[in-house]
């Protein structure tokens, strides 16, 4: 489709040649048919806005900006469907909850359930946190595109050994990483098409939760995670969502 905006329309092209996958640069100037210096000016900048990446091999892939649209278009089913799962989590493990998603280089809370009293670790929904320490942030990062993941690793309080572990068991723990005596357990959340757009988290006082809070809590967190994903799926599908909380 051409709209008379050359530009946009060349930029496109681009895009769409990448939906296949990873492409070096000679085999997008191929497919797009368009000249090597535009292809390239128009995939340096989109890369800059994050919406083209590069890959271990330098190849062109679609970049985690379009992530990040979706789960921000997708937030509003995502919130529907948190609330009693939220609940429930808080419940079976005594801990407050909250759902994270990715924004640029920080995390944002976008639904929370506190514990309701005892000492507790708050985080209030709109609470912009850092990508560099936290269970939630290994999450949101450990299925990123791998420039992306070096980025922040250079200033982490994880390397890239935990988030290869963090991908092999699905699941992610923090020990004093935010903040000294607070630890946290998170899981992905999952879109229609396996893309991870958020993470499900608990936290709390190392004195409660423990040096290794993940073999107590970590199954608990999984399975909200997993509720959530295929709740998401569901909506997607058009299916009518009922309410409640779930089989934790």
């Amino acid at each position: 489709m051409q709209t008379g905006v050359g530009v946009l329309d060349k930029a496109v092209r681009i895009l769409e040649a990448l939906q296949s996958g990873s492409v070096s640069l000679g085999q997008l100037v191929k497919a797009t048919g368009l000249a090597r210096p535009t292809v390239h000016r128009l995939a340096t900048a989109l890369e800059q806005h994050r919406f083209v990446c590069r890959d271990e091999q330098g190849h062109y892939t679609l970049g985690s900006r379009f992530g990040e649209l979706a789960a921000a278009a997708g937030e509003d089913r995502l919130l529907n469907a948190a609330g009693p799962i939220l609940h429930t989590l808080r419940n079976r493990t005594g801990e407050s909850a909250q759902i994270f998603r990715r924004e640029g280089d920080h995390r944002i809370c976008i639904a929370c359930d506190d514990r309701p009293s005892g000492l507790r670790n708050s985080i209030p929904t709109g609470a912009v946190l850092p990508m560099h320490a936290g269970a939630a942030a290994q999450i949101l990062l450990a299925w990123d595109a791998p420039e992306r993941i070096h980025q922040v690793l250079h200033h982490a309080h994880f390397n890239a050994s935990r988030l290869n572990e963090v991908r092999k068991r699905g699941w992610a723990e923090s020990v004093n990483e935010n903040e000294q005596g607070v630890c946290s357990i998170a899981a992905p959340i999952r879109n229609a098409t396996g893309q991870v757009m958020a993470a499900i988290s608990i936290s709390g006082p190392l004195e409660r939760m423990s040096q290794a809070p993940g073999r107590h809590y970590a199954p608990l967190v999984m399975a909200a995670g997993r509720y959530l994903s295929d709740a998401l799926k569901r909506a997607s599908s058009g299916l009518t969502e009922g309410k409640g909380s779930s089989s934790l």
